[in-house]
This record gives structure tokens, sequence and C-alpha cells, in this order.
């Protein structure tokens, strides 16, 4: 496998310079030219000495930059890309702005295995997990794309983040040390896989030396029986084993969990669905973020109604619970995850 240097530290890049028989200034320069002037090949980066450079594309080292294949982009200016990995696969980002932010939404996966019925990701299953550059570029491409510098990360984009822990706290870090991002404005979002969040929490602390990052829930259902529906593998992880494990996760990091529930038209969204989910979460450190759902060809879900949803968040408040509700961007670019890939695929 070809070494790539995009989502290596300034220290890391300055030990490899030097392992390399070159002087540590090298690292540093190469630190610069990867994070603040966006290189996208190593001949891009002219100050370092041509024949080393030369030599670095001939043992396959390379920046580790995607080439974009498609863009997108809706009437609200939300961008999505489609990207080209080496091996020939693809991935989408986001780049999500509004007047004080820039949002990206990145994947961390080619494709899928949790097959959430609702995400057109997962109708086509998994073909690999991203690795830390991957994932990196995503948010450098929506930075050179829109030509402004995001403020916000959300992985909830392709995959399942907690399938790909490592790398997807490597990049974390990386988005925090080497381009300035805050973690308190990174979020990770999980439809929940047996022991990975306890194992998240040593592994975050591990890796960043605090997890201060969000942590979005995806419950999507209030009980068990219609979450089994919605997303097939809810059946290997009981709904009150999921909220133990989120419990834990709080008190290893001190950080709220946030929920995420997608409001289904007539399947979800009744106000007795809002009373049974304030049951669950009610007195809980939390937060719940209502999306309203983005329809995609291969189901009938309905988009609920603005008095469903305005109805449901009534009931979540009375109750006590934090609520929010997630504005919709770029409905008329098939905005909703996995859309654009697989609509190239056909």
């Amino acid at each position: 496998m070809s070494k790539a240097l995009l989502g290596c530290s300034a220290a890391e890049l300055q030990d490899w310079v030097v392992s390399q028989g070159q002087k540590a200034f090298r690292g540093r320069q190469l630190h610069d030219w990867l994070y603040s002037k966006g290189a996208h090949s190593l001949d891009d980066i002219t100050v370092l000495p041509k024949a080393w450079r030369a030599t670095l594309n001939d043992q396959g080292v390379s920046i580790g930059r995607l080439k974009e294949v498609h863009r997108s982009v809706a009437s609200d200016a939300t961008t999505k890309l489609l990207l080209a990995t080496d091996d020939g696969e693809t991935i989408e980002t986001v780049g999500i702005p509004t007047d004080q932010r820039l949002t990206v939404c990145v994947s961390s996966q080619v494709g899928c295995p949790m097959a959430c019925r609702f995400c057109a990701t997962g109708k086509d299953g998994l073909q690999r997990s991203l690795r830390t550059h991957e994932i990196v570029d995503q948010v450098l491409s929506v930075r050179e794309v829109m030509d402004r510098r995001p403020s916000h990360i959300v992985f909830m984009g392709m995959g399942e983040p907690l399938l790909n822990s490592r790398a997807v706290l490597e990049a974390i870090r990386c988005l925090n040390d080497d381009l300035g991002i805050g973690q308190r404005r990174i979020t990770v979002s999980t439809v929940g896989v047996p022991k990975t969040l306890p194992q998240l929490a040593e592994l975050a602390i591990e890796t960043l030396g605090r997890a201060q990052f969000t942590l979005a829930v995806s419950l999507h259902a209030p009980n068990q029986q219609l979450r089994e529906d919605l997303i097939p593998t809810a059946k290997a992880y009981p709904y009150d084993a999921l909220l133990d494990d989120c419990r834990h996760y709080l008190e290893v990091t001190g950080r709220r969990v946030s929920f995420e529930y997608i409001l289904l038209g007539q399947l979800n969204d009744r106000p007795e669905h809002a009373e049974e989910l304030a049951d669950r979460v009610g007195g809980f450190q939390s937060h719940v973020n209502l999306i309203a759902y983005n329809p995609i060809e291969e189901e009938e879900f309905q988009r609920p109604s603005r008095e469903r949803i305005e109805g449901f968040r009534r009931v979540l408040e009375r109750r006590g619970v934090a609520v929010s509700l997630r504005s919709s961007r770029g409905l008329d670019q098939d905005a909703a995850c996995g859309q654009l890939r697989r609509s190239r695929q056909k």
C-alpha cells in the first residue's frame, strides 16, 4: 500500500523526513503545503528538492488527495462532491453553508453494512472502510470548492463511523490539530454497533487525550420493535443495552449524548411515539435532534407534514426533553446520503 502524507501531524512529518535523510525543516514545509496551501501532488511542493520529489514518486509516496468526479450544487448553495479513491471507488461529501458556518458532512466508509431502510448508502452494502487521509481530504476538498474555511464537521455521510473508529479518531486529531477545527465542533454519528461505544470512549482518550467531540446516536424509533423494522442490525443490539452504553460513554467522557430521530410520515411521527421516546430518554443528560425524512427511490416512506413535525417537537418540549429540528438542505439535488453516488453508478 502506498504511503499517503495527508493525515500526518507536524511531528510525524518531521520524523519521517529525517528518516528519509532530509533536514527536519522539510517536515514543517510539508505540513504547510498539505494543510494551508492545499497541495494535490508532491510536484506542487516546489520548495522540496526536485530529485527527492522524484524519488518519493518512484517509491509510491503521495499527498493522498482524491479526485473530484462530480459536483452538485443545490439552490441553497449546499454542495455535494463525489470523490474518486485510488482504487476506483467513489465517496460523497457535502458542504452545508449558512451565514455563520460551513458544515462538512464526511463519509467514513465506501458504502455501509448497516442497511437502514431509509438510507440510500446501505442499499449497495459495504465495499471497505476509508483511510485517514481519505477522510481528511473530504474537508480539504469542500474548503477548496467553496473557497471558505469549514467551521463544523459531522461524520454523518456514507458508512458507520464506529466500524472504522481508529481512522475516524485519527482524522479528528488531524482536523483538530492541523486544520484548527475544535473538537466541540465535530460530531460522530452512529446507528449503534454492539460493544463499540465503551471502546470508543477509551480509544478517544488514548488517541486524542480527551473526548470532546459530540457523540450522536441514531435511534429513529421509540421502541425495539419499530427500530428493528427500520434498522435490521438493531436485532443484535437491544434498545436498553444501547442506552446503557450511552450512559457509560457519558460517565467516561463527561460529554452528553445527542440522539438523532428521523421522522417518517405516518410511521414514527405520532404524538404517542414522542411520548414513548420521552419515557426512554427523559432524565438522561442528552439532546434529541429531529430530522425530517429525505425521500429515496427504493422506499415508500413519506416526508412528514409540518404539523406532525411541530407536534412531535412540542410533546418532547412539554416533557422536558432538550430538542432541536435539523433544517433540510439540498432537497432539489438529492442531498440524502448515498443518493448522488447511486445515481452516478446507475
